[in-house]
């Protein structure tokens, strides 16, 4: 293990943003794989000894020594493992292989008593270790880090639905001014988005699924030692038992369809914060969201009075960065030549990396929701300034009275013209309309035009 300074670090998950990513490690880090193929091979081992065809037998002692081997998995185990595959020992020349490194492992922290050799790694490929191993790891880094962190990004924006839940503000459909809506019920939207998302990430993660079938998929060395077992169901049984789902059809690798449909999913979900990290910066760049400043935090290095929206530019870079990463992975690990080949294997060992930018991402995004601040005289003041947009509830009021030619009416007095309340009121009093909806025309403002904004704020 390197105890290398994070300024040292080729990489800035693993340095600038080191404090983001950390919660990462237990389930990205090479000790991390190379402890979840000990578990593996460990759990393989006990289950074949449960075999009835097989004279190997494992007692509670020796299990549970076994099983502390992977539970009590350190640092120090994990720097062996690695010896015995690039350097070797007194004992085996290194193995330039890293699963065959596990095996002899195994081998000398074997409990006494118990000679296992032969049974250690019996009738299995790599892959059948590897693609365990890493759905073992991607499972609980998805649901116990990835998928609190959606959920906190997605609390902070029913927050903020429910706080201007009322807040007045201008839409804007192509850039130009539109029928007004609330600060609330916009944040509202990205939040049932973002709930609608995480539910895809959730079903994907619970749906990865493990394949056992040795070296071309036909359980062939299974079934020449021993005919009789069904080897088929015995792995199904073992691969639930770690808790994955079970794929029976394979070559020698898992096709990796359910790892695809969770990269898609995440980045289903990073699309929807790309959108709503753009739509905040611009709404900072219209001084509609203020942002609270820490002391000391220096926005720019030569304009004092700026207050930089960088955590929503950072979390865009991220999940930009996050995005580009899974589809790639999602595309590249679905193809292998023929029955296998091995490119996949370097390039599962970037999932950590594409899962580290998402963090990052949610994290950057978190924090800059916390910050932001509507700025409600800003937004009254744009409403105010643009009662034009009032004319689509004027032309409505305008048909429901029977009114064919309201639209016409109300472009003519609006459509590229500077208008104002009062110019709408002349255009109120030419009407031949009853007095209540005289008023009711006369009513009508920008601020109050908001249907049920307020409303739809609080469904999420």
């Amino acid at each position: 293990m390197s105890d290398r300074d994070p300024l040292s670090a080729v990489s800035p998950l693993d340095g600038r943003y080191a404090r983001y990513t950390e919660p990462l490690v237990p389930y990205t880090s090479e000790s991390a794989l190379i402890r979840a193929r000990v578990r593996v091979e460990v759990e393989y081992l006990i289950a074949l000894a449960d075999l009835e065809k097989t004279p190997l037998e494992i007692d509670a002692a020796q299990r549970q020594h076994l099983r502390a081997i992977y539970e009590d998995f350190d640092e120090a185990d994990a720097a062996l493992v690695k010896q015995i595959e690039t350097t070797g020992t007194e004992t085996y020349d290194a193995t330039n292989h890293d699963v065959k490194a596990v095996e002899y492992f195994l081998r000398e922290r074997q409990p006494a008593g118990l000679e296992a050799d032969q049974w250690l790694h019996f009738g299995l490929t790599s892959e059948d270790v590897n693609n365990l191993a890493h759905r073992l790891l991607l499972k609980p880094a998805v649901e116990d880090v990835i998928l609190p962190a959606l959920r906190d990004v997605r609390d902070a924006l029913i927050d903020l639905a429910h706080d201007y839940r009322d807040t007045p503000m201008l839409s804007r459909t192509h850039g130009q001014p539109a029928t007004p809506t609330t600060f609330g019920k916009e944040m509202a939207v990205y939040a049932s988005r973002l709930g609608r998302a995480i539910g895809r990430v959730d079903r994907a993660s619970g749906d990865l699924a493990g394949k056992l079938a040795g070296a071309s998929g036909t359980y062939a060395a299974h079934h020449v030692a021993y005919p009789d077992v069904d080897w088929p169901t015995f792995a199904e049984s073992f691969v639930r038992s770690l808790g994955l789902e079970h794929e029976p059809l394979t070559t020698q690798v898992n096709p990796c369809d359910d790892l695809a449909a969770l990269f898609d999913a995440l980045q289903g979900a990073n699309r929807v914060l790309l959108d709503l990290d753009m739509d905040v910066w611009l709404y900072v760049a219209d001084r509609y969201l203020g942002q609270q400043t820490a002391d000391g935090e220096t926005g720019s290095s030569t304009m004092p009075h700026k207050v930089n929206p960088i955590d929503f530019e950072n979390s865009e870079g991220n999940l930009s960065k996050a995005n580009s990463d899974l589809d790639f992975l999602a595309g590249y690990v679905t193809n292998s030549r023929l029955q296998r080949d091995l490119s996949d294997s370097t390039v599962k060992r970037n999932m950590g990396g594409a899962l580290a930018h998402c963090l990052i991402g949610y994290r950057k995004l978190e924090t800059g929701l916390g910050k932001v601040v509507p700025n409600e005289q800003v937004m009254g003041d744009d409403l105010e300034a643009t009662p034009e947009v009032i004319g689509e509830a004027v032309q409505m009021i305008l048909r429901r009275e029977g009114h064919g030619d309201a639209y016409e009416q109300v472009k003519a007095l609006t459509r590229g013209e500077d208008v104002t309340l009062a110019d709408f009121r002349a255009l109120f009093a030419e009407l031949d309309v009853d007095p209540d909806v005289q008023e009711e025309l006369a009513a009508l403002t920008p601020a109050s035009y908001t249907g049920l904004g307020a409303e739809l704020a609080d469904h999420t």
